[in-house]
């Protein structure tokens, strides 16, 4: 399977995509400063919204941050974060952004933001019980 073409949740029409990215744990709070709903920049998730991604979580741990995304299953990845990437304010929040993680800054969201391989589904392996 190809990371980009997602996970698909059968019980609800969706599919799924995780990534990962390294933060700089020394400006960690102020990461998790802007991404608070009060906080962000408010192009930011309307932006999300219209690029077709019906929710995004961002979860950290240390200098480790996961995203998890919720799409239709007729989501192309490449498409959607090319569009994204062309949206008002999004060069300049990943610009922004970038001072708190450990990627090469300027790049867009899909280049900094590495796909992970899911290896365990308990909707999945429930179907062979």
């Amino acid at each position: 399977m190809h990371l980009k073409d997602g996970y698909i949740k059968s019980s609800s029409n969706t599919k799924h995509y995780c990534q990962f990215l390294r933060l700089n744990p020394d400006t960690l709070e102020q990461y998790k400063y802007w991404h608070d709903s009060r906080n962000i920049w408010k192009e930011i998730p309307q932006g999300i919204r219209k690029a077709g991604i019906s929710d995004m979580e961002i979860f950290v741990r240390d200098d480790y941050a996961v995203m998890i995304l919720e799409v239709p299953v007729s989501f192309d990845f490449e498409q959607a974060f090319g569009e994204l990437a062309s949206y008002d304010r999004q060069a300049e929040w990943e610009a922004f952004v970038g001072k708190f993680q450990c990627a090469e800054n300027g790049k867009r969201s899909d280049e900094k933001w590495q796909l992970m391989e899911r290896i365990f589904s308990l909707e999945e392996s429930l179907k062979f019980t």
